[in-house]
């Protein structure tokens, strides 16, 4: 498989671009990539924005390219499922955290990304289960994410994440937040303080040769966040509108985030522009330290 590989090692934090070509509207898409990228290198990390392009998986675009992609009104959501269709035919696209993790791993050797939130098991649909956590499974990588993503069922996505081995570990917070809302009633399995002690945990993960990933979940900024109640309410009536309108399959997921923003009048929006940088921040800061302990002074 050909790659392009421009940056790698231990202080490189992975972007995964499906937020760029089909998570955030224009001109947010671009700006928030940039700033979740500024963010990184003002910790002292390396940012690595990766997608396919022309078939060949890129790690680290450079702004025009990343420009180019948020204005290409026919590029392609690419998962798990497609990436080698995207290599085969020549395809341009964002990844999204499962194709992100695979390309990061196996092109880069790069076990750090950030991300909003992650994909999971479907309200309503309980065989609509996102390769991410699969992926997950079996991919050595630690994710900084918010949760999975509100719009899904979040028990049940935690549960699979158990099922699954995959460690969720919460940055500050004793529960798995719920992308826009700190609050689910979700526990996780630790609870770290501080990016060293994330880090460190990391580390001593890698170490059992589990060969699995972990997450690691950071609530929504304080003043962002919605309340639980309200977001609820709105969730339900956006997936009765998407079952009414027909809306299943890789289009579900955009249509309802969009459908979030219209009922919080923009809320939802401006939460997740937050805390993609607050995440993309928080992994910098691990991987200065993973660095460090790989070229120790």
């Amino acid at each position: 498989m050909r790659t392009n590989v421009r940056v790698q090692g231990a202080g490189t934090v992975a972007l995964e671009t499906a937020v760029l070509t089909h998570g955030l509207p224009p001109p947010l898409n671009l700006s928030t990539m940039l700033q979740m990228a500024d963010a990184v290198r003002a910790v002292g990390a390396m940012p690595a924005s990766i997608a396919v392009l022309q078939g060949v998986p890129t790690v680290g675009l450079t702004p025009e390219e990343l420009h180019a992609l948020a204005q290409q009104t026919d590029a392609h959501k690419i998962a798990r499922h497609n990436l080698t269709l995207a290599i085969a035919l020549g395809w341009t696209g964002g990844t999204t955290v499962s194709a992100t993790l695979l390309i990061a791993h196996h092109a880069a050797r790069l076990a750090l990304m950030a991300t909003g939130g992650i994909g999971g098991v479907h309200r309503n649909d309980r065989y609509d289960i996102s390769a991410d956590l699969f992926t997950l499974a079996q991919t050595p990588s630690l994710v900084v994410c918010s949760g999975a993503k509100a719009i899904l069922d979040l028990p049940a996505t935690r549960e699979m994440l158990e099922t699954l081995g995959v460690p969720v570990v919460g940055y500050r917070t004793d529960e798995m937040p719920g992308f826009y809302t700190p609050h689910t009633g979700c526990s996780v399995d630790a609870v770290v303080h501080s990016p060293e002690q994330a880090a460190l945990l990391w580390l001593r993960h890698q170490a059992t040769g589990s060969g699995s990933g972990m997450l690691l979940v950071q609530p929504p900024p304080a003043g962002w966040s919605l309340d639980a109640r309200e977001l609820e309410e709105m969730l339900v009536q956006a997936t009765r509108e998407a079952e009414q309108q027909g809306v299943r399959g890789g289009a579900l997921t955009p249509w309802l985030l969009q459908r979030l923003s219209e009922l919080s009048h923009g809320r939802t929006l401006q939460v997740n522009l937050a805390l993609l940088t607050e995440n993309a921040r928080l992994a910098a800061h691990i991987a200065c330290i993973l660095q460090q302990a790989e070229d120790p002074p």
